[in-house]
């Protein structure tokens, strides 16, 4: 819990609401919807929406940055991506870009239909693997007016190519020749398999990525299990559904999004930077890069005290007004 970890935030300047909405497949998408107490009931507010690391649940990082920006004064709206946490999708933590990529227009329907938001000033937040999906929902949904990320990892190029371009081609056929086998045992019946993810005991031999997830993920710092789900499976997806994202290239056009602004947030000594960093290059303008001194990856999920919620909230008050 050291260094401001502080995953399970709440604050008395703010109501929290459990809401579902439907998503355009007809899925059931579960948020919690964040209002501030000072909020001005006769008048329409701006609104973002949160969205969770890969393999995470809105009560994983998401929740805290979405209270965060409601003590700014913004309505917020974490949800659980489909197939994850307290959002429907069979089989459980499957993986579809597409449709995660829809959920946060989904949310946008959701919050442009309220009475108190005004639907012209909804910005989209994504932390992690969502920055990913964020990035590719706004690139079709005009209604998203600001976008940011955080911690980004592009999800196609991380399973494509490793970190740091570190799989080559035929590592890479390997594991596509091995979910597509899989799916032969599980079209008959067979035992479902589970990929990647964090793991559950540290050893020697535990690479530094690896600890640092663990850090958050199997420890009461931000260990979360929705009734739902099982504690064993947070954080891995299903082998077969995990090769989807060879086919995920959400920096492709993402220049279009412009001229809607787009803020990226990275941790100087994050091992996803290259994303946040490759994002920035090839986003149009208007555009900006904020790189935290000392801060890794897993660090803005929850150490509020390197978490730059200023930045955060100035960007989103500049840009909604």
């Amino acid at each position: 819990m050291s260094r401001g970890a502080d995953n399970f935030y709440t604050s008395d300047k703010v109501t929290v609401q459990k809401v579902n909405f439907k998503n355009q497949y007809q899925m059931n998408v579960s948020g919690n919807l964040f209002v501030p107490k000072s909020l001005d009931a006769n008048t329409r507010s701006p609104a973002i929406v949160v969205g969770h690391p890969m393999g995470a649940v809105k009560e994983q990082s998401a929740n805290l940055y979405a209270t965060k920006l409601a003590e700014k004064g913004f309505v917020t709206l974490s949800l659980d991506l489909s197939f994850w946490g307290e959002s429907e999708g069979l089989p459980r933590n499957a993986v579809s870009p597409d449709i995660y990529a829809e959920d946060f227009s989904a949310a946008v329907d959701f919050l442009g239909t309220r009475p108190f938001i005004d639907k012209e000033r909804i910005g989209a937040l994504g932390i992690c693997g969502s920055g990913s999906f964020v990035i590719s929902a706004a690139k079709i949904d005009p209604r998203m007016k600001a976008i940011a990320t955080v911690s980004m990892y592009d999800m196609g190029a991380a399973n494509r190519n490793g970190l740091k371009h570190g799989q080559t081609l035929e590592q890479r056929k390997e594991t596509i020749a091995q979910a597509a086998q899989q799916r032969y045992v599980e079209f008959t019946g067979g035992e479902t398999l589970y990929t990647s993810g964090t793991v559950h005991q540290l050893d020697e031999n535990t690479h530094p990525i690896q600890r640092e997830f663990y850090d958050f993920y199997r420890t009461p710092r931000g260990e979360y299990t929705p009734a739902s789900s099982s504690r064993e499976l947070t954080t891995h997806p299903t082998l077969t559904s995990n090769i989807k994202f060879m086919n995920f290239y959400p920096f492709n056009d993402i220049e279009t999004i412009s001229p809607r602004p787009m803020l990226f947030i990275a941790g100087a000594d994050a091992h996803s930077r290259e994303f946040s960093e490759e994002a920035y290059k090839l986003a149009g303008q208007p555009k900006e890069l904020v790189i935290i001194p000392g801060a890794g990856h897993v660090d803005l999920y929850d150490r509020v005290d390197l978490i730059p919620f200023e930045k955060l909230a100035s960007f989103f008050q500049s840009n909604l007004k």
